[in-house]
């Protein structure tokens, strides 16, 4: 049998959550993309006090696995859920929704999301409020 694992080392290093998707400092590591293997994306996503995602949507839903600190994730319309680590939230296909961190605490999750056969992972609206962030 042929040596089939893929290694990948450390190094890559985080890059800056870019600020069109996400409101204060957001920094992102790359776990793994969608690739002709398969549709699964994810990335180890660190939100400094107060920082969060804008509004947005994936075609086939996102889970997400909260690793250190105190965060908040809300779908539109609804009231903003306190997340910690340990916890996992599954946010349906095409719900909005917004995660981030409390404006005290530091906040990072594993985000696991599915491309859609465009190879689409996510829709990104517009930035969520103050007002909504704070609700």
């Amino acid at each position: 049998m042929g040596d089939t694992m893929k290694f990948t080392r450390s190094g890559g290093g985080s890059g800056p959550g870019p600020a069109e998707s996400f409101t204060g400092a957001v920094f992102v590591d790359a776990i793994r993309g969608p690739d002709e293997q398969s549709a699964v994306g994810a990335a180890h996503v660190r939100f400094t006090p107060g920082a969060r995602t804008a509004w947005h949507t994936h075609p086939k839903g996102q889970t997400l696995y909260v690793t250190d600190g105190i965060g908040y994730v809300c779908l539109r319309g609804g009231q903003v859920q306190e997340i910690r680590p340990g916890d996992v939230v599954y946010i349906e296909p095409g719900e909005e929704h917004w995660h981030g961190a409390t404006a005290e605490r530091f906040m990072s999750h594993v985000a696991i999301q599915e491309a859609d056969a465009d190879g689409e992972v996510v829709t990104w609206l517009e930035h969520v409020t103050d007002d909504e962030y704070v609700a």
